[in-house]
């Protein structure tokens, strides 16, 4: 099944009198358990693409399928469901809360299920344990290194249990011994049967990856095939 599936995708920039065309007409098919990379150079459309699968931005024309849903006209609202329920993100910077402790960060995306607070605290501590952040839980972030918040990060993306995890440049502010932890772990969620979708610019992050979608002037200029991945 096509967890992720974009047919004549576009999304055009009005910058005063100038349109930026940053995608032009993609096609793309993800099934579900895969691991994607995409890559290309400044400019390519990659965080445009990733903004689009992640309900962050809508397209100009064309159609976004999420879980066998068209998203790609929901409103801003709806939006927001979509991304609380079926997205887990993993950012570059982390984006955690810095007065939460590692547990009510991992809570965050809770807040869109309705659970009650023991079913959610349970499962904030059983994502923590899994990262391996078991002694950590109490922690704030300013109290935890780069690789430990990145974890804290991806305990959160995965606390509504997501149809897919979107993770931008997850390594870039880690030292390599982290950042390979980080890759393992996402490796790992993937062999467990998560759908990941990578954007980097790092060839050893995208080597990992079964599939390359590499992008240029907005078009996929072509898909580079590892496999089962390199994990």
């Amino acid at each position: 099944m096509a967890i992720v599936a974009v047919e004549k995708l576009s999304k055009v920039y009005q910058m005063g009198m100038v349109e930026l065309h940053a995608l032009r007409s993609i096609d793309l098919k993800i099934e579900e358990g895969k691991y994607i990379a995409i890559m290309g150079p400044s400019g390519s459309g990659k965080s445009t693409l990733l903004n689009l699968l992640g309900c962050l931005d809508q397209p100009t024309t064309g159609h976004y399928y999420l879980g066998g849903e068209d998203v790609s006209s929901l409103d801003d609202d709806a939006l927001s469901q979509i991304r609380g329920k079926r997205i887990g993100f993993i950012f570059q910077s982390y984006n955690l809360i810095a007065q939460l402790n590692v547990i009510e960060n991992i809570e965050v995306p809770l807040y869109y299920q309705s659970m009650g607070e023991r079913e959610s605290v349970a499962r904030a501590r059983e994502m923590a344990e899994m990262v391996g952040l078991g002694d950590r839980m109490k922690h704030r972030p300013t109290e935890l290194s780069g690789g430990q918040q990145q974890r804290v990060a991806i305990a959160r993306a995965l606390a509504n249990d997501p149809l897919i995890i979107l993770a931008d440049e997850p390594t870039g502010n880690l030292d390599s011994e982290s950042g390979g932890e980080i890759l393992q772990i996402l490796s790992d969620l993937n062999r467990e049967g998560k759908t990941v979708i990578v954007v980097t610019h790092d060839t050893k992050v995208a080597q990992r990856a079964e599939e390359v979608i590499h992008l240029l002037d907005g078009r996929i200029e072509r898909i580079e095939r590892h496999g089962s991945g390199s994990n």
